[in-house]
């Protein structure tokens, strides 16, 4: 049976560098008690909230029937600000988390994201005290991610073998470092836009966050 979820709300939000244009979106079949926030790739090589692998994130997180907001960091889009480095985006992403559990009225944060935006949300989850974490391709070789405490909410770890931008082998060494290790899920031959693998890395993702839940999440839709 096809799910097909609400289509999302463009909103502005008040970020620390001034108003952060987000699309939030709400489940077909709401879970109550918990959001995600889907955080871009790098905002000097086009990343935006628009990114196939970021709406896959927030897709995944409606069907576990949980609201996702995807939002433009400071000076991509409509958001106000300049790049800074990981450190003004991760305070960006706090306001959203911030915003999102007064509006939604729930507890639980899911902090997602994808290449750079993976790097934001370890530091969300860690600063903002995430209930989930998962990243998507970290580019563990230019961020460091070893400056940040290790999250202590279950956390996945998405990686394809045919990374042009992510070493691989980077990424597997790096989260043997790591105590309490990821769960590590890597995807062969998937480059690092997962082309042709999004539909699957979304059930990965959603496949994941449902059994951290205890549920099945709903399958297919849009």
């Amino acid at each position: 049976m096809t799910t097909r979820h609400p289509a999302a709300e463009r909103r502005f939000i008040d970020g620390p560098a001034g108003p952060l244009e987000a699309l939030v979106e709400h489940p077909a079949r709401p879970a109550a008690g918990a959001f995600a926030v889907c955080c871009h790739p790098h905002p000097l090589f086009g990343g935006t909230m628009q990114n196939k692998v970021v709406h896959a994130l927030a897709r995944a997180a409606l069907d576990c029937g949980v609201p996702a907001i995807r939002f433009n960091f400071r000076g991509v889009g409509g958001s106000e600000g300049r790049y800074d480095n990981g450190a003004g985006e991760t305070d960006d992403a706090i306001a959203v988390a911030r915003w999102g559990a007064e509006s939604f009225g729930a507890g639980r944060l899911w902090a997602m994201g994808f290449s750079f935006g993976s790097f934001v949300a370890h530091g969300l989850a860690v600063t903002h005290g995430a209930d989930r974490l998962v990243t998507v391709a970290p580019p563990v070789q230019r961020f460091d991610f070893g400056a940040i405490a290790v999250p202590k909410c279950p956390w996945l770890v998405v990686q394809g073998d045919s990374d042009e931008l992510v070493n691989h082998d980077s990424v597997m060494q790096w989260t043997r470092t790591v105590s309490p290790p990821p769960q590590v899920t890597l995807l062969a031959g998937a480059d690092h836009f997962f082309h042709g693998r999004i539909a699957e890395l979304r059930e990965t993702v959603a496949q994941w966050l449902g059994r951290q839940e205890g549920s099945e999440p709903a399958h297919g839709g849009v």
